[in-house]
């Protein structure tokens, strides 16, 4: 009889075994695809490449296509994804609306999507990997109102209309000045695209415009550092913080010349997207509902610097 008992734990612990080995397999070899706004920004090539150093681990293929920042090559992009039949399909979208139908179609050819820094506003999407970009709008606002002492005018440049990004950091802002701060004002408020170079020219119509400039927050580090380049050309001493703590603005804070930047982790994002879609692909159930997975936010400034 306890040779039989013992038979039986053996064969238990191999099929376990086998499972284990057969869900392992599952994801050799397979592919996933990621949709990226855009690589023309070091944010997210390094998202780009946290997510290649974990398929590269995990031994699946990762396919990442450049939607350039434009909503119908995204579009087009994805529909080439769901040809090739990718089993996840990962997409940081251009636009959180005009996404939508895509992700839909992925739905209904029954890939699991996963989301990346930008939320789509539709479609079944499994998770959504991101900062909460509105504590980081409000954390931003915290900082610009305790280097104000409650009470100045600041200068706010928007990101892409219709990303979840530029939508979710604006509203965090602002509703920090409101409920906590209402001695700062935001007297100049237009959007440069998440661009360095319309970061540049934005500023500069806006410091012919406006004579009293206290603090500028700009959506992202590649707009603060086009405001900053405008900035130091005017001959004026502005702090300007950022969001998103890219390499360029690290060393610019570092420097004293920007005053902070809010820091996410966009390797991290990349590298938790993929071993969320290997987990699918080896067949963990996706949720009912999106599951948002948030990674952790940080304020990077120098405290050695004179504001």
């Amino acid at each position: 009889m306890a040779r039989k008992v013992g038979v039986l734990r053996f064969g238990v612990f191999g099929l376990a075994v086998w499972i284990l080995a057969s869900a392992a397999a599952l994801a050799q070899g397979a592919v996933v695809g990621l949709s990226l706004s855009t690589l023309n920004n070091p944010f997210f090539v390094a998202l780009r490449d946290g997510a290649l150093q974990a398929a590269q681990k995990a031994g699946i293929q990762l396919v990442v296509l450049d939607a350039q920042d434009r909503v119908d090559k995204q579009v087009a992009d994805i529909e080439d994804l769901i040809q090739r039949r990718v089993r996840v399909l990962l997409v940081n979208p251009t636009d959180s609306a005009a996404v939508v139908p895509a992700i839909q179609r992925a739905n209904q050819a029954g890939i699991p999507v996963i989301t990346v820094d930008r939320a789509a506003s539709g479609g079944k999407v499994a998770y959504h990997i991101a900062s909460d970009n509105v504590a980081g709008g409000r954390m931003a606002a915290e900082f610009i109102c305790n280097l104000l002492k409650g009470r100045g005018k600041v200068v706010e440049l928007e990101g892409i209309p219709g990303t979840s990004a530029a939508r979710d950091r604006g509203q965090g802002f602002n509703a920090y000045l409101k409920e906590k701060c209402p001695g700062v004002t935001v007297v100049a408020r237009q959007t440069a695209n998440f661009d360095r170079a319309q970061g540049l020219s934005v500023m500069e119509n806006i410091l012919q415009a406006q004579r009293d400039i206290d603090a500028v927050f700009a959506h992202n580090d590649e707009m603060a550092l086009g405001a900053l380049q405008a900035i130091k050309a005017s001959g004026r001493k502005i702090p300007v913080v950022g969001f998103d703590a890219t390499p360029d603005a690290v060393k610019a804070v570092e420097a004293c010349e920007m005053a902070a930047t809010v820091a996410q982790q966009p390797a991290e994002m990349g590298r938790l997207a993929v071993e969320k879609a290997v987990e699918l692909i080896r067949g963990t159930k996706a949720p009912a509902q999106t599951q948002f997975i948030p990674v952790p936010l940080k304020l990077v400034t120098n405290p050695r610097c004179n504001w």
